[in-house]
């Protein structure tokens, strides 16, 4: 499957007292990749779409003020309503986190809705 590419630089920020990116930050950078990821690709109407409904993260290397660094994004597995996606922070070729999620794909009354085909084709 695809790969995203979403390029990111961390601002002071970004940062705890240490000058090291305060572990929380990640998920909001992790966000914005997938964003990008699905901009224009996803036109919900009246579901509410995809909504985070379990994360692990694996901190492997410190980012610092100034890293640039890339977010890779890629679907690694797809049901019906749900949708594996494997985030990496990885800088000069090495991983720095590793986010590992599931998404549910909602309908406007709150409850899991089959995936779109066309959305799915997308990001194949």
């Amino acid at each position: 499957m695809s790969v995203h590419h979403f390029p990111f630089t961390i601002a002071y920020a970004d940062t705890d007292a240490e000058g090291i990116v305060y572990h929380a930050r990640y998920l909001e950078i992790a966000e914005r990749a997938r964003m990008s990821w699905l901009r224009g690709k996803l036109n919900v109407g009246d579901d509410i779409g995809f909504v985070v409904r379990e994360l692990n993260i694996k901190y492997l290397q410190p980012l610092k003020v100034a890293d640039e660094f890339v977010v890779e994004t890629q679907m690694v597995d797809v049901g019906a309503a749900v949708v594996r996606v494997e985030q990496k922070f990885v800088k000069d070729g090495i991983i720095s986190a590793i986010i590992n999620l599931k998404v549910a794909y909602l309908g406007a009354d709150m409850r899991p809705k089959r995936i779109p085909q066309d959305f799915i084709a997308d990001l194949v």
